[in-house]
C-alpha cells in the first residue's frame, strides 16, 4: 500500500488528471442500481493520495496549493457526476428535433457545474492538510459544506450526495434519521477516505479505529432501529388507510401528443376502477402520478365527471395535474405544476403547487439575460411553470393531511419543513419516464426513501413508468411497482410518525459534526506546522 500511495502521489499531468477523473468515475458504482458503495473507498482513497501529491511553487503560498487541490477535486467531481448522471441527457432526445442541440449541456456541462462543489471542497480540505488523521477530518468537513451548499446555491440540486453511496439498503439508512444526508455524507467522507492512512501510516491506528468505530455505529444503529421497526409501526395511533398507487405507464412521446390526450385518460381511469384483489379492501384514495391529467381540470368539466364515475362514494382521487391562473387583464395565464385532491361529487377538494422547479426543464433561469445575449434555443427550452411561492398541505374530506413533494423536490431535504410534523405522510408523484430505462429512476426512488427515514413518516410514491411504491418510515418498500411495469398497488397503513429528530435537530447535529472534525483537522494542522519548524 504505502508503494502504491507513492505512486499515485509522484503522478504528474496528464495520468494524474486521469486518476482523478477515474478515483470520481469509479465512486458512482455506489450510487442506484448498482449499490456498490465499498468502490467509495478506493475513490476516496485515491483522492486523499494525489491531494498528498500537491506540490507548488514555494513562492505562490497558500494560492498555490488551493488552485492545485480544486483542480484535482474538480477532476474528481466530474468523474463521479458524468459517470452518475449522464441518463439526463435522454430527457433531451425525447423531443430530439429541438433539443438534441443542448445534450452536452446536459451530459458534460451540469457536471463540469456541480464539480466545482467538490473542487473548492478539496481546496479547503487541503489549507487544513496534514499528515496523519487529521487531513481525513478536514476533507469530511470540507465536503459537508460542500454537499450542504449544492442543496441551495443557484436554485441547488443535491442529487447524488455522497452520503447515499453510504446508504444502499434500510440498514444503513437509519443515521439519517438522526444526522440527515448531511451529516452521512460527511462522516461518510471520513469512513471512505480511511484506507490511504495505509499507505501513509502516520495516524493510521487512531484513524481507522475512528472509521471502523464510525461504521460500526452505522450499522449497529441501524439494525437497532429495525429491530424495534414493528413494534414502532404498531404504535402509530393514526387512522388506517388502504391507498391505491396508479402505475401508467405512458410514453413521454405519447404523453406529448395533443391527440392521445383522450385515450391516456381513459387508461388512467381503467386502472383506478379495478376491482380490488380478492380479500382486498377498497381503496379509500387513488393516487396517480405527476401531470396525469393531460389537460386543464377546470377547463374541462367533462373530465371531472369521468373521474366522479369512476369513483366510489367516500373515494378520493389524487393526482398530479396542470393549474392555470389568470394573471390579469392583457397578461398570459401562470401555470403551476400541481397536485389535485378531487372527491367522489367531482369536486376539487384541495391542491397544492409545486415550490422548487426545474431549471431549464420546468421554466427559463436568467431568461431576460439570456434573451440579451441572443441566445434563442435556451429560451425555447421547455418551461412555462410559475413557482409557489410556499408549500401547500394537501387536505383530504377526512382530516389528513398530505406532504407534497412534485417530482424532484424528493431530494431536497432541507426544503422538509416543520409542516410536516403534523402531515399523516409524506407523497411523491413524479414522471421518470423523461429517463428511460436508466439508473435515474432508481436514484430517485433512493432518495425518496431516505426521506421517509429522515421525517419518520410513510411515502406514498406514485411514478409514471416507476417506481411506485408505499415505503414506511424506515425506509422499507412495503409494497412497489418495479420499473417499467404497468398496474396498480393496494396497501393499507396508518398514518402518523415514528420517533425521529426534526429537521433542525438535524441541522443542529450535522454543524456539531462540521464543528468537530473542523477542530480536529485544525488542532492537526498546528501540530504539523509546528513539526515542520
Amino acid at each position: 500500500m504505502e508503494r502504491l500511495a507513492g505512486r499515485i502521489m509522484l503522478l504528474w499531468g496528464f495520468p494524474r488528471a486521469a486518476i482523478a477523473i477515474l478515483a470520481g468515475a469509479i465512486g458512482a458504482l455506489a450510487l442506484p442500481p448498482f449499490g456498490f458503495f465499498a468502490t467509495l473507498f478506493i475513490s476516496f482513497t485515491l483522492l486523499v493520495w494525489l491531494l498528498d501529491g500537491i506540490t507548488s511553487d514555494p513562492d505562490s503560498g497558500w494560492f498555490g496549493r488551493f488552485r492545485s487541490a480544486f483542480w484535482i477535486g474538480w477532476l474528481f467531481g466530474f468523474g463521479y457526476f458524468v459517470a452518475g448522471l449522464w441518463w439526463l441527457g435522454n430527457a433531451l432526445l425525447v423531443e430530439a428535433d429541438e433539443f438534441a442541440w443542448a445534450l452536452p449541456l446536459a451530459v458534460l456541462g451540469l457536471p463540469a457545474y456541480l464539480a466545482i462543489f467538490y473542487g473548492l471542497s478539496a481546496a479547503v480540505a487541503r489549507l487544513f492538510w496534514s499528515d496523519g488523521m487529521g487531513r481525513l477530518a478536514a476533507l469530511a468537513f470540507s465536503f459537508g459544506i460542500g454537499e450542504w451548499l449544492r442543496g441551495f446555491v443557484a436554485t441547488g440540486f443535491p442529487w447524488n450526495a455522497i452520503g447515499y453511496g453510504a446508504m444502499p439498503v434500510p440498514l444503513m439508512m437509519q443515521s439519517a434519521a438522526v444526522i440527515g444526508i448531511s451529516g452521512v455524507t460527511m462522516l461518510a467522507v471520513f469512513v471512505f477516505s480511511a484506507p490511504a492512512l495505509l499507505g501513509t501510516r502516520k495516524g493510521m491506528r487512531v484513524g481507522l479505529s475512528l472509521a471502523l468505530l464510525l461504521f460500526a455505529a452505522h450499522l449497529g444503529y441501524g439494525a437497532w432501529r429495525l429491530h424495534g421497526a414493528d413494534t414502532a409501526l404498531a404504535q402509530i395511533s393514526g387512522e388506517e388507510t388502504t391507498v391505491r398507487i396508479v402505475q401508467p405507464l405512458i410514453d413521454q412521446a405519447r404523453k406529448l401528443d395533443d391527440a392521445e390526450r383522450t385515450a391516456i385518460f381513459e387508461e388512467h381511469l381503467s386502472l383506478s376502477a379495478q376491482p380490488p384483489k380478492e380479500g382486498g379492501k377498497r381503496p379509500d384514495m387513488i393516487v396517480w402520478p405527476e401531470t396525469s391529467v393531460p389537460f386543464i381540470l377546470t377547463q374541462n368539466p367533462d373530465a371531472l365527471a369521468r373521474i366522479a364515475d369512476v369513483l366510489e362514494d367516500g373515494q378520493v382521487l389524487v393526482t398530479g395535474a396542470v393549474r392555470s391562473e389568470e394573471a390579469g387583464p392583457g397578461m398570459a395565464p401562470r401555470f403551476y405544476n400541481s397536485i389535485y385532491v378531487i372527491d367522489s361529487q367531482g369536486q376539487i377538494v384541495s391542491a397544492s403547487d409545486k415550490v422548487h422547479l426545474v431549471p431549464f426543464g420546468e421554466y427559463v433561469p436568467y431568461e431576460d439575460l439570456l434573451r440579451n445575449l441572443g441566445i434563442p434555443e435556451a429560451i425555447a427550452m421547455p418551461g412555462g411553470f410559475s413557482a409557489a411561492p410556499s408549500q401547500t398541505m394537501l387536505t383530504l374530506p377526512s382530516g389528513q393531511s398530505f406532504y407534497p413533494l412534485i417530482c424532484y423536490e424528493a431530494i431536497f431535504a432541507d426544503e422538509i419543513g416543520e409542516q410536516v410534523e403534523g402531515t399523516s405522510a409524506l407523497l411523491n408523484v413524479t414522471n421518470d419516464g423523461w429517463f428511460g430505462a436508466t439508473p435515474g429512476p432508481h436514484q430517485h426512488f433512493q432518495q425518496a426513501r431516505v426521506r421517509s427515514v429522515e421525517n419518520g413518516r410513510f411515502m406514498i410514491r406514485g411514478a409514471n413508468t416507476g417506481i411506485s411504491a408505499l415505503i414506511d418510515p424506515f425506509g422499507r418498500t412495503v409494497i412497489g411497482l418495479a420499473f417499467d411495469q404497468k398496474g396498480v398497488i393496494d396497501a393499507t397503513w396508518r398514518g402518523g410518525s415514528v420517533a425521529h429528530s426534526d429537521s433542525l435537530s438535524r441541522q443542529k447535529n450535522f454543524w456539531f459534526l462540521v464543528g468537530a472534525a473542523f477542530l480536529i483537522a485544525a488542532i492537526s494542522r498546528m501540530g504539523f506546522n509546528f513539526g515542520e519548524n
